[in-house]
């Protein structure tokens, strides 16, 4: 017979005392010494060793019982056994170990029953619940190593029926386009989704209202779903798919690795029709393909074009009334200087939203890289205007302004901006009609000058003033006589 110790070596067993008869009288099994009457002394009592002096403990009693009311009051305070320990060191003198607390509290937990988990059952269509789990390993074909892949699982809350995919990677976009992916593989969509807190999904949790990764939150309400994020540290809320799992990873892809991505996913795939459809569920009792079956017409539909997946981030307007985006420039409504909006862009648009409503504030076209897209209700009032916005001001004018202005700017290109907005300076000082007639003697002798409009407006013949007898605004003049007549009357004591 052979006792291993608990490092594993083998220590042979110490061999029984051997009987063997002899002629003479067997010794006491007792190391003591033998007592022997004397004569006139009576029989010795037996010797009282030291040890049997002392009193012996209950082999079940613990250093903790006495103080056990001070540790159930820690563990209700959620206190764990470090910190029960060092408390009733502090303050009760205690002299067990840390080892003997956490023994005495495993002995306490062990007694008290688990809570129970609440039910929740979900008609048809209306609620789905997704979650990432470890993947299997699977070669990279990038660096030629196997890599631990992600296992994206969608679960259906009535049928049970599930979507499994896999991905190298993770991010918001990646998120959103497994989502997309079940869905068109079951061929609809629930009215609820509902998913842990992870950062693709959630950027800030809370219980009554979280902040959704707004990427994630378009990406459904395209397809006409909501997010239900879970509480934080409460997972049993999306327990059917925390169960789908772990049941991906320990039956089809237990101490599995696959060559490529595309054969890991063919295998799960096949796993799925042949077993974890048919299969049935421990809690419904019933198929789940057949189950699947009833709740398909319950889906809400899909629609006919996918998401169109954008970029999105956060922004400073600057000094100049615009956001950087990709090294272009885009205008901001008046006002927005220096505060920070949030942007989405792709390759047919740039939006610029309210950070407190989402409303839409600005949405342009693409720009190139170090242009500005400046709509005109967002340029200063001190910005000058461009060529084509002086030139058709001038033809609003009038006619003959209007041609000298492009006679101006055909002869002397870009100078004649300047010169431009003079002559619409005289037009706005003189009048149009003044300013009409000076272009037109301009354009007559052939001098298409702002310098000659100005002149001639100035030494030029004014028109000439026509005075009239008879205008409404002219009174007769007998009320004229008979108010100074009653004025006077009035005035004589």
């Amino acid at each position: 017979m052979a006792l291993r110790l608990p490092r594993g070596r083998l220590v042979p067993a110490k061999p029984a005392n051997e009987v063997t008869p002899d002629s003479q009288t067997a010794k006491p099994a007792s190391r003591d010494p033998e007592v022997t009457p004397d004569s006139g002394a009576e029989a010795a009592a037996p010797a009282v060793t030291a040890r049997e002096s002392q009193p012996r403990r209950s082999p079940s009693a613990s250093t903790c019982e006495p103080h056990r009311e001070a540790i159930e009051v820690g563990l209700s305070k959620g206190r764990n056994a470090k910190g029960i320990w060092q408390d009733l060191v502090d303050s009760s003198g205690f002299a067990g170990g840390y080892q003997s607390v956490k023994r005495f509290i495993g002995r306490l937990r062990g007694k008290s029953s688990p809570e129970a988990c609440a039910v929740i059952e979900t008609a048809p269509g209306e609620e789905a619940q997704a979650d990432y789990g470890s993947g299997p390993m699977v070669r990279d074909a990038h660096s030629g190593r196997y890599r631990r892949t992600r296992l994206f699982v969608l679960t259906l809350g009535y049928s049970r029926k599930a979507v499994r995919l896999l991905s190298f990677r993770s991010s918001s976009q990646i998120w959103s386009e497994l989502h997309e992916q079940a869905f068109r593989r079951l061929g609809g969509v629930t009215k609820v989704v509902v998913l842990d807190n992870l950062k693709e999904g959630v950027l800030t949790p809370d219980i009554y209202d979280p902040a959704l990764n707004p990427l994630y939150r378009d990406v459904l309400a395209h397809y006409g779903a909501v997010a239900l994020a879970c509480r934080v540290r409460h997972p049993d809320r999306k327990g059917k798919v925390e169960s789908g799992v772990g049941h991906a990873q320990k039956t089809p892809l237990k101490g599995q690795r696959f060559e490529t991505i595309e054969a890991a996913q063919a295998y799960l795939d096949h796993w799925e029709e042949r077993w974890a459809d048919t299969r049935i569920h421990g809690t419904t009792k019933r198929q789940v393909a057949a189950m699947f079956a009833e709740e398909k017409p319950a889906l809400l539909p899909l629609p006919v074009e996918p998401f169109r997946y954008y970029q999105y981030g956060k922004r400073t307007v600057n000094l100049d009334g615009c956001v950087e985006v990709d090294a272009a420039y885009y205008s901001a409504p008046p006002g927005w200087i220096g505060r920070v909006v949030p942007v989405q862009w792709d390759l047919r648009q740039v939006r610029l939203l309210h950070p407190q409503t989402g409303e839409l504030l600005r949405e342009h076209l693409p720009q190139v890289r170090g242009k500005h897209r400046i709509k005109d209700e967002d340029r200063p009032k001190q910005t000058p205007p461009g060529t084509q916005h002086l030139l058709l001001r001038a033809d609003r004018t009038g006619a003959q302004v209007g041609a000298l202005c492009r006679a101006m700017h055909a002869e002397q290109g870009q100078i004649a901006v300047r010169r431009i907005q003079g002559v619409l300076a005289l037009a706005k000082k003189h009048g149009p009609a003044v300013v009409e007639e000076a272009c037109a003697v301009a354009l007559e002798v052939g001098v298409s000058n702002y310098r000659f409009v100005r002149r001639y407006l100035e030494r030029g013949p004014q028109l000439p003033l026509s005075l009239r007898q008879v205008d409404p605004l002219i009174r007769d003049l007998t009320e004229y006589r008979d108010f100074i007549q009653s004025k006077t009357q009035e005035s004589e004591p």
